[in-house]
């Protein structure tokens, strides 16, 4: 069988969770996320964030996250402002149009947003009332190309949003592997003070389903329980999500499991990098975007699944490598070996 590196969430889960499971299978609790297991989790990230007027609340998964938070955050007549790289906008069936709000995209060399990317956008739609209105700036940290925001950066988009009556809200389905990442800057306190609303992702490093949606701004807290439920997304067994975000969050498992995933990507990197090998994109993350030749794909795809990202010209492609919390050393030699090979 070929050893994916296709996605970060080809596992179960750790078996932390699993044993977490059953050992509070037949515990009786109070539904709809006011179990103790929840509570409890929601009390350790409030911790980290250093933040007690932060409300939060589990979800199933990335686009359902983010469908409900910016269909409760917009009126009808607002729209979303991403990156051409988004996943909302590429990679969730128009769930968001679907909702009746308009995603204005931009195209970026990294996946990130900066002010100036934004400024355009605006200047463009002031032509009241007949165009819709920017209201929210959705950011991926880390982006679909596996870049990571630095704190400064951060600082000014939020700035920019706030001078600019936005919102900003960072979708963080791989925030773990942002925040452990060598060259990262900020951690879960910056995201409560510069964000109006983000989520930990849970899918992608090493939970069964889950993400945690954090609400910062006290002006977007109110009612938003009412979206979560008419969405569809408020579980009677809650507790599925809350024992899972508390293993993960209560010795730090979610920030060893995404620093494994980054550690072992970069070990492929540098090896590459030794080879001179180019990327797509530089990062520092679990992703990685190296430009092979389509002889050496054809090799490493006899053993390896793996996404061929961007044809580069005749001769080479970018493909898309991803390591998972789960990822073995002996998975990350035999890719190695064939490099070693081959290079």
């Amino acid at each position: 069988m070929k050893f994916s590196f296709k996605n970060d969430y080809s596992e179960g889960c750790h078996p932390k969770i699993l044993e977490a499971l059953l050992r509070y299978n037949l515990d009786q609790q109070a539904g709809y996320g006011e179990d103790e297991y929840s509570l409890k989790a929601k009390k350790i990230i409030k911790e980290k964030l250093n933040n007690k007027d932060a409300s939060i609340y589990f979800v199933s998964g990335g686009t359902q996250a983010n469908l409900i938070v910016i269909s409760s955050v917009l009126k009808p007549y607002q729209c979303v402002i991403s990156a051409s790289t988004g996943h909302i906008l590429n990679n969730e069936t128009g769930a968001i149009e679907a909702t009746g709000h308009k995603i204005l995209n931009v195209e970026t060399e990294d996946g990130k947003l900066k002010p100036s990317d934004i400024q355009p956008v605006l200047d463009n739609h002031n032509n009241i009332p007949h165009q819709v209105m920017p209201k929210l700036v959705y950011i991926s940290n880390s982006t679909e190309l596996g870049t990571i925001y630095s704190k400064e950066e951060l600082q000014n988009l939020s700035e920019f949003c706030r001078l600019n009556n936005l919102y900003l809200f960072m979708d963080g389905a791989r925030l773990g592997h942002a925040l452990t990442s060598e060259i990262n800057d900020l951690n879960l306190e910056n995201l409560g003070k510069l964000t109006d609303v983000f989520y930990l992702g849970g899918t992608k490093n090493g939970a069964l389903i889950g993400e945690a949606i954090i609400i910062n701004n006290q002006l977007l807290q109110e009612d938003f329980a009412f979206n979560i439920k008419q969405k569809g997304a408020l579980l009677a067994k809650g507790r599925l999500l809350g024992i899972q975000f508390l293993e993960l969050m209560k010795d730090d498992l979610y920030f060893d499991l995404a620093k494994h995933a980054n550690q072992q990507a970069m070990k492929i990197k540098n090896v590459l990098l030794e080879r001179g090998v180019q990327f797509l994109s530089e990062t520092f993350t679990n992703q990685i975007f190296p430009i092979l030749n389509h002889k050496l794909i054809d090799v490493l795809s006899e053993k390896f699944q793996f996404y061929v990202w961007k044809d580069v010209n005749e001769d080479y492609s970018a493909v898309r490598l991803i390591t998972s919390w789960n990822t073995s050393d002996e998975a990350v030699s035999d890719f190695i070996k064939i490099i070693d090979h081959h290079l």
